[in-house]
């Protein structure tokens, strides 16, 4: 089966590092997909410069404004429809959002550690990585999941790990955390687009390359 070139809407709400390592990807011919929308959940955000530069379309999409969850949820995904999005990338967006039944294991997130340790409410970006060094785990690394109604909970696709040295930092940590990051969700995103993708239950499968449906 020969694979697609998957139209993405990227979710971010700040800085954006995410969406430029995808942009990266793409531009250099390392990742076959395309970007057809940016939403930030947040005006002014960097996030959104990034996309100007790179010629993508944005917009922006808040809680306040939308007045309730399931308001937010609809907005963001009434938009994804009308650009044709085959996948949403949750790429550092710090909203809470409920996956309509049309876009089941269609929305992708990363997450800075080995899911299920150290993830849920509260737990993004340095608060994930001061977390893991106060308990002292010796590795921690980064989990894409398809997004469900939970925070970091939905089936697994792919996790790297990463040590963790004497003498880190948050700072350190998340550096060598996020190079695996920039290699992770290429990786499934890619394995999206070739449909070798199967969710049974809470399991991924990861199908032979010749065997996508």
């Amino acid at each position: 089966m020969r694979a697609m070139t998957p139209r993405l809407v990227i979710l971010i709400s700040a800085g954006g590092t995410t969406l430029q390592n995808l942009i990266d990807r793409i531009e250099q011919g390392r990742l076959s997909a395309r970007i057809v929308e940016v939403i930030s959940s947040h005006p002014g955000v960097f996030g959104l410069e990034r996309a100007r530069r790179a010629n993508l379309p944005a917009s922006v999409i808040t809680r306040k404004e939308s007045g309730s969850t399931q308001r937010f949820s609809d907005r963001i995904f009434e938009r994804c429809r009308e650009v044709g999005a085959d996948l949403v990338c949750m790429a550092g967006f710090l909203q809470f959002l409920l996956i309509p039944d049309d876009f089941q294991h269609r929305v992708m997130n990363i997450h800075p550690s080995l899911i299920p340790s150290f993830c849920g409410h509260g737990f993004y970006g340095h608060h994930v990585h001061e977390a893991v060094l106060r308990h002292g785990v010796k590795v921690t690394g980064c989990t894409v999941h398809f997004a469900d109604n939970e925070y970091d909970h939905g089936p697994i696709i792919l996790q790297k790990c990463v040590p963790v040295q004497e003498g880190d930092t948050p700072d350190t940590l998340a550096a060598r955390v996020y190079e695996q990051e920039c290699e992770a969700y290429p990786e499934a995103i890619r394995w999206f687009a070739e449909g070798r993708l199967r969710v049974i239950g809470r399991c991924v499968q990861i199908l032979p390359s010749n065997q996508g449906v």
